[in-house]
């Protein structure tokens, strides 16, 4: 595409080609484009890397070259890559065993037009020759053309869904079909709509008929790893449990807490373990393991006190909503937990929780879908939503202000945290020394409400699943002067700001929904009044109960 005269911007994207292509051992992704130059901060772009999984084998470059006023500068003959093994998510324990190659293009100049292109093979052993995936378009790109494309060999045609903007520049061959766009609009999301509405100019493909043949295909990998030999130490843990508790409940929680406690997570995407699970007996005598590696060992403990379980995939981070429009595909799910059935109720267990999550008539994260894995096949579940029957969050204010308006006042603050939030404190707070946390919380909030602290206590209530904080110590309370000596307190958690209207720009779909996170927090304050004055000075203002843009408010 030609450079326009007014060109602005960072760059000017002469082509760019993202293209799959589908053969009987996996996929090859290949990826190249032209750009100039057109500022000084887009001279990183000569900043070359390429990211890549070598159980897949090394990726092909095919050309670095410099265009400039007229003349081709071939870099690739004099260029040198260096491979780099980053594992950027170490401190979140996760291993994937992505190589980088790294090269740098030298006297690269604004004006410059910048060619670069190459594949890599994307061939899962687990997967082997049954293809999935996406081809999509990025919300906010620079101006310029772009051509995404997907083709197979003879007898390797997916199924292939896209949404309406990719339907409408869909060209199709016999065994390929392409999407080109010139200077494509930037993309924003409806506002406040589902998450389901993000799902913009996307492609997808997939070999998997049904939501079934993924369930039957990964049953068999979980079900053959989860099996303990007659020799394994594994077999020593489950007659302590069987001998320590007599019913099914405390037998299953037994089994999650000690893959939830002796055996620390570590993500591994090694040599095809991002979808193939490490054996029981393997993650047992390691003492590491990932969801799927907690999965299958918890399994293979319940197996053997003979209580059923299954294991079910699952959406962590929350991109399942509109997960039933989707082509079914393995690359939907992120994480793997247990469900077993305990006492005729059917439970969810997950090894990846830390030992005070007991098994769970509903998930402690909020997902949408989950695909049980049977040998049989399973379509995918919705999870009904229910409101919670606890507040998330629920905050106590204690405020002794006995000693007068002027005087400071004790305060005690208690911070009551359920659900996720309230396992990830007890996560963090269980690992820090009581004298380590008040040091902490002295240095971080005296001078703000607090002009004093005194103590800091934290516990993790099992029997209430709640993370419960309390800070001590003195501070001025914030009175009003309401003129004459009067006196009024804006209670903390008391009131609300009311929320802002909610309006859509006219290029977006105003008939979409609107949607809100669910939440439930809860504030109760206590005021011991200053000695000086009577209760029949004091008044209050009356409670509420009012819904705004989907939310209740009440007092």
């Amino acid at each position: 595409m030609a450079v326009p005269a007014d060109v602005s911007g960072l760059v000017f994207v002469r082509r760019s080609d993202v293209l799959v292509h589908l053969d009987e051992q996996g996929q090859q992704h290949y990826t190249g484009y032209r750009m100039k130059i057109t500022h000084p901060n887009a001279l990183q772009i000569g900043n070359l890397s390429i990211s890549w999984n070598p159980a897949s084998g090394a990726p092909t470059v095919h050309a670095i070259k410099v265009h400039r006023d007229g003349e081709v500068i071939d870099i690739f003959p004099s260029a040198s890559f260096e491979i780099l093994r980053q594992e950027g998510q170490l401190e979140a324990a996760i291993l994937d065993g992505t190589l980088t190659a790294v090269s740098r293009v030298p006297d690269l100049r604004v004006g410059d037009e910048l060619e670069f292109a190459y594949t890599i093979r994307v061939d899962d052993p687990t997967l082997r020759d049954t293809d999935a995936g996406v081809l999509l378009l990025e919300s906010n790109v620079p101006q310029g053309r772009y051509r995404l494309g997907l083709n197979w060999v003879e007898g390797q045609k997916p199924n292939i869904k896209m949404t309406d903007d990719m339907a409408a520049v869909a060209v199709k061959g016999e065994r390929e079909i392409e999407f080109l766009l010139d200077n494509p609009s930037h993309l924003i999301p409806p506002k406040d709509a589902p998450p389901r509405y993000n799902w913009q100019r996307i492609v997808e493909y997939s070999d998997f008929s049904d939501w079934k043949a993924i369930s039957r295909k990964f049953a068999g990998l979980y079900s053959n790893a989860a099996s303990i030999s007659d020799t394994s130490p594994l077999k020593q843990e489950v007659k302590r449990i069987a001998a320590t508790h007599d019913n099914e409940f405390d037998r299953a929680s037994a089994a999650l807490k000690l893959v939830q406690q002796d055996v620390r997570y570590i993500y591994i995407g090694l040599n095809g373990g991002n979808l193939t699970p490490a054996t029981s007996e393997e993650t047992w005598q390691r003492r590491y393991g990932d969801c799927k590696g907690k999965t299958v060992l918890l399994l293979g403990l319940l197996a053997e006190l003979g209580i059923e379980a299954e294991a079910v995939m699952a959406n962590y981070s929350g991109g399942d909503d509109g997960l039933d429009q989707r082509l079914p595909s393995p690359g939907m799910f992120d994480h793997v937990l247990v469900r077993a059935r305990i006492g005729g109720k059917l439970y969810y267990l997950d090894g990846t929780l830390p030992p005070v999550a007991p098994p769970v008539s509903e998930p402690v994260l909020p997902y949408r879908w989950i695909l049980p894995l049977r040998a049989e096949g399973s379509s995918i579940e919705r999870l009904e939503w229910h409101p919670a029957k606890q507040p998330d969050i629920t905050t106590l204010f204690e405020i002794d202000a006995r000693a007068g308006f002027n005087q400071p006042a004790r305060k005690t603050h208690t911070v009551i945290t359920r659900g996720i939030d309230g396992l990830a404190q007890q996560a963090q707070f269980s690992a820090v020394a009581p004298a380590q946390l008040l040091s902490v919380f002295r240095q971080q909030s005296i001078g703000d409400t607090w002009q004093t602290i005194d103590d800091v206590q934290w516990r993790y209530d099992q029997k209430a699943q709640a993370s419960v904080l309390m800070v001590s110590g003195t501070g001025m309370v914030d009175w009003d002067d309401d003129g004459n000596g009067a006196r009024s307190l804006a209670l903390p958690g008391g009131g609300f700001s009311a929320p802002p209207k909610r309006i859509r720009a006219a290029q977006q779909d105003q008939y979409l929904p609107y949607y809100n996170e669910p939440e439930f927090s809860c504030y109760v304050t206590t005021v011991r009044l200053p000695t000086e004055t009577r209760p029949s000075q004091w008044s209050f203002k009356p409670g509420y109960n009012t819904r705004i843009f989907g939310r209740t408010y009440y007092r």
